[in-house]
């Protein structure tokens, strides 16, 4: 089949947003008289911080500055849970962030400003504060929405933590009752919120773990309906290993790239890892990688999808479900440095965690989802570090989709090209604790270009002393450091 995936997203720069904890507003719109957690204080499963959708309306200036052109909301719909994963109503946003006015009024902020917005679905269970579901605690089997659940006795026990609950609930959790996605209702539910959203302007949908919905044809239905309002809307999927199932281009556009994460850390870091972030969740960013490993970790990840998914997968470092990276390797600066410039020179889009840019850390959920810090807190030099990179992926199309060849992988040293019709650059990193040298015959380099210009990091290049009638160029990389070169040809 042919298989067509949004362009905007090869091009994208992503920021993920907990609204939670990303900005405050005290718009008129919002609650009054109520008692946030204070700002700084440490995160807590079950407490708010009041961060609402005015407030980032408030910050969008500041995440053009940064260069995004691509937001990623956590779930925003109404909800009794700082996360939101635990949807009351699909058609309202909660009053806490704001309320429906406040998305439309972000939505037209946004895009005046070029910037996409992707909401989180979750389409699997709900709470037991939905409608539907609490229709059927009042009112037993009588209830007309019995059949959109998988009840299994009676009374339903939904709040009795004594006894085992008596329905199925993701993860086995009472608090989250999975729907019935056999029953045709259930199903035209989740289609036309979809299709309600697209149609008030959001730009896709994030799916939360869509593979525990193994109905068939749920998926393609879903992909189907919403094209048909957008085609370029983005569908993305929360698939934490190999996902070839839901990306043969029937279903979805992209996945959350945990994989690439994972294999990533684990070069950049190596030991340095933190192995008390690496079992929850369950995946491993450790032990480490050297380069030739890492190198095949990556050819087994390019190989798995077609091309076109490839730019459309949405590649991350940190999330709302992970240690956030700067805590992940102790603090460690060079690893963050070293892996923020293996995500930005990767097929794909990139995606930002919030706060990340600044220096951010955090530890496992809820630790990962801190309030966003202060100016006075802010990492600058790491904030300048996402810029350059930013920049200069937003300036050549080589690195959004241009084709990925290694071009030598040896010890810890990893040199690899990204080109495409007359842009090509050479990304060289150094992922040990002494200086790296390489030597690359010209010929091996994409294009015709014999001269290579630095345009990041700090590099040493000469010409190797050689009789060949074709040069050699050698690179030398500093220790814990890596480089983005651009080929060009002699003048």
């Amino acid at each position: 089949m042919q298989i067509s995936t949004p362009d905007w997203v090869k091009h994208a720069v992503f920021y993920q947003i907990f609204p939670d904890r990303f900005a405050r507003n005290a718009h008129p719109t919002l609650p009054t008289q109520v008692q946030w957690e204070p700002w700084h204080s440490p995160p807590t499963l079950q407490g708010y911080k009041g961060g609402n959708l005015w407030g980032v309306i408030d910050r969008l200036d500041y995440l053009v500055d940064l260069g995004i052109t691509a937001l990623y909301l956590t779930p925003i719909f109404q909800s009794t849970c700082n996360h939101r994963y635990h949807t009351h109503d699909y058609y309202q946003v909660d009053p806490i962030l704001g309320g429906n006015i406040a998305l439309n009024a972000l939505l037209v902020a946004t895009h005046a400003r070029q910037i996409k917005v992707v909401l989180d679905g979750v389409f699997n269970h709900a709470s037991r504060g939905f409608f539907f579901f609490n229709d059927v605690l009042e009112n037993g089997p009588h209830s007309p929405w019995v059949d959109w659940f998988r009840i299994e006795g009676w009374p339903v026990a939904a709040y009795q933590g004594d006894k085992p609950a008596n329905y199925l609930a993701w993860n086995d959790n009472r608090a989250l009752p999975q729907f019935n996605h056999d029953h045709p209702d259930v199903r035209e539910y989740i289609m036309q919120v979809a299709e309600y959203w697209l149609r008030q302007g959001i730009d896709g949908w994030r799916l939360d773990v869509p593979n525990e919905i193994q109905v068939p044809g749920f998926w393609q239905e879903f992909r189907d309906r919403v094209k048909a309002i957008n085609p370029e809307a983005y569908i993305v999927g929360e698939i934490w290993d190999n996902a070839q199932p839901w990306l043969q281009g029937d279903q979805f556009d992209g996945v959350m790239n945990y994989p690439f994460r994972q294999a990533t850390i684990a070069f950049a870091a190596g030991e340095r890892v933190d192995l008390t972030y690496t079992t929850q969740p369950a995946y491993a960013p450790y032990p480490p990688l050297r380069a030739p490993d890492y190198c095949q970790h990556i050819q087994d990840l390019l190989s798995r999808y077609p091309w076109d998914i490839q730019l459309t997968q949405l590649n991350l470092l940190s999330s709302h479900d992970t240690a956030r990276l700067l805590s992940m390797v102790h603090l460690e600066r060079s690893s963050v440095e070293l892996a923020t410039l293996l995500l930005f020179t990767f097929p794909g889009a990139p995606c930002i965690y919030y706060g990340d840019e600044v220096g951010l850390p955090g530890g496992i959920d809820p630790d990962c989802r801190r309030s966003f810090p202060d100016p006075a807190d802010w990492d600058l030099s790491l904030q300048t570090l996402h810029k350059q990179l930013i920049r200069l992926r937003l300036a050549h199309p080589a690195l959004r989709i241009g084709q990925y060849q290694v071009l030598l992988a040896q010890d810890e040293g990893y040199i690899f090209s990204r080109f495409v019709d007359g842009d090509v650059l050479i990304i060289a990193l150094n992922c040990s604790v002494e200086p790296f040298s390489a030597t690359l015959d010209l010929r091996s380099l994409p294009g015709q270009g014999s001269q290579l210009e630095p345009l990041y990091g700090e590099v040493s290049i000469t010409l190797a002393a050689t009789s060949a009638p074709t040069p050699s160029i050698v690179i030398q990389v500093p220790a814990r450091q890596g480089s983005i070169l651009a080929v060009r040809s002699a003048s």
